[in-house]
Order: structure tokens, then sequence, then C-alpha cells
């Protein structure tokens, strides 16, 4: 029942599609067995003396006084009957094709929806390449399997039954020795399924590893070719390849095993048939007819019967790529039982005795971290790498959820407001942009499609991108390439703050996202925003002195906690670490045999 239930799921909305796949299928398989009565009625009926095996509809249509037009009305009715079996074919195809795109559809969008509303931490742990895999390839095998497999079970199991139907109103007898091995082909099958479904899954999980090392091999090319690691990365590969190539063998080893094993058991079915039924007919138990139509029928049952066990071979990769989509589906999306409340946003955030520790972590990352900043203020986070400042702003959006203490807007819980609300009034600038294969006018429109082209020359102007692009040979229609390989490091923070600043929030954050633009791009950049955005609330995450000294509030992160917070110049006076940080980086003098003493 769990299995069958996991298998139409995906169906619904379409189940009466299907059932009518399923109506015309059947009439089809009935038809066909109707075909060898034709050349019996031939051989008894017509040459000979017996009662037609036709049916009755039929009968009468080629009923006649001469032999000579018998034969030629059951040629006329035969290819009537048969053009007949051509339309509704097609009927059932044609339907069965809307049904399958019809989930294959539904499936995708659904996956990817569910993606998409994961959280961040899930995305952390995913593997990429697998991802894809999943959306594309397991898709696609249960496409396959419902509109073709699933069919050509009902199509199988109507043909084996109108087949035995037919066989045994000719003769009984002769129907037992014709079927009496099919049991055998039917527990070979079952005992292939059992060993060929843990193999699937096996099979499943080598070739997501070697999707995912294509796809990070090929994302990360730059990096390859700047470092000469080529020949890694072909070696990485081909080892990945290998592993697949020796588990897909051993399952190809299987099926061969199986294909020949049952076509061996199949001949002696066959065997069977034809000896009994020379027999039976010199001892004149069924007539020449009847035995010319069982040579016919027992292959409407045994290679239907071998067939079966190919389709529970796709059975269980089928169950594998479904357990594969479950296991997206099954997760919880973050924004299941969040917050409706969708209050103004202007900018006053407070943390209070904020701990957070990730789950893969013993120890807490931020310890009872306090702070506040006032609407339009500028905060600046200084603090050595691995301190926490990405994961407090990580913290404010709700990519990360708090494990002690509280984060306040405006006097309200964050926990209270919903997420997307929530993120669409905060402005966050990463330090590595994720930019669209597009023109750089797409890529800074891109949170607002809408937005005229003015608004993105004024944008791009506040980001101090505007000039840069004056220059490109197309301009605002240059297309970037993919990530933005074409463009800077700078360039591309530009246009990741550019496209920010396209609709007017609340809050921005910029995550180390001015660290690859030049001082003086970096001055312009603020005294930009100072004009243009005086009520918005600006958290700059910086390694750059220079860039926090201008900040109306200064924090310092040291070992998960705000070791020093207040303005350059009383931060200057501790003599603590952001003291030592200016003199690193502003005094050419600075002992660096001491620095590496304490790096020792």
């Amino acid at each position: 029942m769990k299995r069958l239930k996991q298998f139409t799921k995906w169906m619904k909305g379409n189940l009466l599609i299907f059932n009518i796949a399923i109506v015309l299928l059947i009439g089809l398989q009935y038809f066909r067995t109707l075909t060898p009565l034709f050349v019996t009625h031939i051989v008894d009926s017509v040459f000979g003396n017996e009662e037609s095996v036709l049916p009755g509809f039929i009968e009468n249509l080629v009923q006649a006084n001469t032999i000579q037009k018998q034969l030629l009305l059951v040629a006329v009715v035969f290819v009537l009957f048969t053009l007949f079996r051509v339309l509704i074919m097609f009927g059932r195809r044609l339907i069965n094709a809307v049904f399958t795109e019809n989930i294959a559809y539904n499936m995708r969008n659904t996956l990817y929806d569910k993606l998409q509303n994961l959280s961040f931490t899930y995305h952390s742990h995913a593997e990429t390449g697998d991802l894809i895999q999943r959306c594309t390839t397991d898709v696609e095998t249960y496409r396959v399997f419902i509109g073709e497999q699933l069919i050509e079970v009902f199509r199988l199991l109507f043909l084996i039954g109108f087949a035995i139907f037919q066989m045994n109103k000719l003769s009984p007898t002769m129907t037992l020795y014709a079927i009496i091995i099919t049991p055998i082909i039917f527990l070979t099958s079952l005992i292939y399924f059992m060993l060929v479904k843990k193999h699937f899954k096996i099979v499943e999980e080598a070739e997501g590893s070697m999707t995912t090392t294509l796809q990070e091999s090929v994302t990360g090319i730059r990096v390859v070719k700047a470092f000469a690691s080529e020949q890694h990365e072909i070696d990485k590969f081909d080892k990945k390849s290998m592993d697949y190539y020796e588990k897909d063998y051993t399952l190809l080893k299987l099926m061969a095993i199986y294909w020949g094993s049952t076509d061996f058991v199949i001949f002696i079915q066959y065997a069977f048939t034809l000896s009994f039924g020379i027999y039976f007919t010199t001892e004149g138990v069924i007539t020449l007819g009847t035995f010319i139509a069982f040579l016919t029928y027992i292959g409407m049952v045994v290679w239907p019967l071998r067939r079966l066990g190919r389709i529970v071979g796709d059975f269980g990769k089928t169950t594998v790529a479904l357990d594969r989509l479950d296991e997206i589906m099954d997760k919880v999306s973050e924004h299941d039982n969040d917050a409706q409340n969708t209050p103004k946003i202007e900018g006053d955030i407070q943390f209070k005795n904020v701990s957070f520790t990730f789950e893969d972590a013993s120890t807490p990352l931020l310890n009872d971290v306090s702070f506040s900043v006032k609407k339009g203020e500028t905060l600046a986070i200084v603090g050595k790498t691995g301190s926490g400042k990405s994961t407090l702003t990580n913290l404010l959006i709700r990519l990360l959820e708090i494990d002690d203490g509280e984060i306040l807007i405006d006097g309200k819980n964050i926990q209270d407001i919903n997420k997307k609300h929530l993120r669409k009034h905060i402005g966050i600038i990463m330090q590595e942009p994720f930019l669209y294969s597009r023109t750089l006018q797409e890529n800074i429109g891109i949170m607002n499609e809408n937005a005229p082209t003015d608004k993105i020359h004024q944008a791009a102007s506040i980001a101090a991108l505007h000039d840069d692009v004056q220059e490109l040979e197309r301009g605002y229609n240059t297309i970037v390439g993919e990530r933005g390989v074409t463009l800077s490091g700078g360039q591309k923070q530009r246009v990741a703050i550019a496209r920010m600043l396209i609709d007017s929030k609340p809050v921005l954050i910029f995550d180390d996202s001015l660290s690859a633009v030049d001082t003086e791009t970096d001055i312009q950049i603020r005294n930009a925003l100072d004009e243009y955005w005086q009520d918005t609330t600006v958290f700059i995450i910086t390694h750059r002195i220079t860039t926090a000294m201008e900040a109306d509030k200064i924090i310092v992160l040291e070992e998960g906690k705000v070791k020093e917070m207040g303005t350059h110049k009383q931060l200057l006076k501790n003599k603590g670490l952001y003291s030592e940080l200016w003199d690193i980086q502003t005094n050419i003098e600075y002992d660096y045999e001491k620095i590496k003493e304490g790096v020792r």
C-alpha cells in the first residue's frame, strides 16, 4: 500500500485520462486475441466442416455461399478489423502521451518549488549535481515507467488473460500443457526483482556522485585552469566514472543472466506445446486450425511473462527514483508554520543575548551577542575569519535560526515576522555575487523586471558602475557570461550592489561585498549611499578598516562574542583587536616579525 500511494500520488488530477487509456488498452488486447481465430476459421470452417470459432458479430460478416467469396470476405473484414485496432491504438497512445507529459511537467515544477522553499542549511549540505539528477533523470525514470511500463503491465496482464481465455475455449486440455511451465518464468521474474532492486540504488548513487564531480569541475573551470590541475580533475572524474561503470556492469550481468535463463525456459515451453499439439492433432483431439492458433497464443503468454520480468526490474529502478524524490518532498519547508505578520519595517534593530551553534558543531559560533542599531545608522562588523560576522547577518534575515536570545526589528521579534516579508525589506549583497548569463541590464534589473532604464542607470551610478559600462562596446546590453566570467571581481560586486539598490529597502547588508573594489571606489559608493539612502540602516561586514572607520558604530567579534563596540576613535583608544588591525593596515613600519611570532 505504501508503494501504491507512492506511485499514484503524482498522478492526482490525471487519473481520468489514465483510466480512459486503460479502457482502450483492454479493448485492444481483446481484439488482438481474436486475430488467430481468423486463421482457425479459414482452416477449420472454410476448408473444413467445423463450426466457426469467431465471435458471432464477426462470423455473420464472413458468411457466403462459395469458398472464394468467404475468403474474400475474411480478407476484407480482417483488414477493416486491423484498421479499427490501429485507430484505437493511436488514440490510446495520444491520450497516454498527454497523461505522462502532464505528470512530468507537474513533477518538475513541484520539485523546483520545493527546493526553492527548503532551508539555507539544507542547500548548504546538498550536492548540486545530485539535486539536478533527481529533478531530471529520476523524474524521467518515473515518467517512462508510468507512461510505458505501467501501461505495459496492464497490456500484458490482459493479453495473457484473454489469450488463456481463448485457448481454454478451444481446448482446456491443450491449454494446460501450453502454460504448464509459465509459473517458473513468473518465479524467475520475482527472484530477479529481489536481486536487482538494491543494485539499482547503488548505480543511481554512483551516477549522482559522477554527475556532481562533473558539475563542480565545469563550474570551477577557471580555477582548474588557473592552477593547471586539468589532469587532476580528469583523474578524479575517471575514478568516479569507473566506479559507476563497475556497478552498472554488475547490474548488466544480472540482467544478462535473467534474459538468458528465461529464454531457455520459454523455448522448453514452446517444445512442450509443439510436441503435445502434434500428438493431439494426429489423434483428433484438436483440429489443425486449433493447433495453429495455439502456436500463436503460446507466444501471447510466455513472451509477455518474460517481459514482465523486465518491467519488474524497471519497477525496482523506479522505486529507487521515487525514494530519492521523496527525500526532497519529505523535507520540511522553511515556510511551514511561518508567522503571517507583515509589519512595516523602519530599520531599528536590536540583538539581545543571541547565541547560535551549527548542527555539526559542538561549540557555539556566536555566544551572548548583544548590540543595537538605530534607523539610518551604519554599523560596521569586523573580526577575524570565522568569528561569526556573516552568520550574524544570516540570523538577521532568518537564513539561520537563533538558538537563544532574540533579534528585534522596530521592537518586534523577527520570529513573529513572515520570512519572505522580512527578506523583501532587508537587502543583502554577498561577497561572491551570483550573476546570470544575461545582459548587464537584465542582471541589474533582475530584482524588478519592470524597472525603468533610468532607474537601472541610477542604481549603477550609485554603485560606481555606470562609467565602466559606458566604456563597453554594447553598454548595458553586454552579455556578462555564465556567473559573470567576463567581469572583474570588483565589477561583479558593483553589479550586485546596483541590483540591490533598484528598490528602496530600510536595511542593507554588505557582506564583505566591497572587498574587491579599490579604496577610492569604496568611498565613492558609500558617499553615494549617504546621499540617496539617508534613512537606510546599513550593516557593513569588512576586513578593511578604512571602510569601517566611517561607520556610526563598530563592533568587533572575537571567538563568537562582542569584544569591542564604539566609534573608530573610541576603539583606537581601547588598544584592543581593532587598534591592532588598524596598525597592521596603516602603519607600514609595523613589526612584521612580531606578527609572525604571534602566528607561531
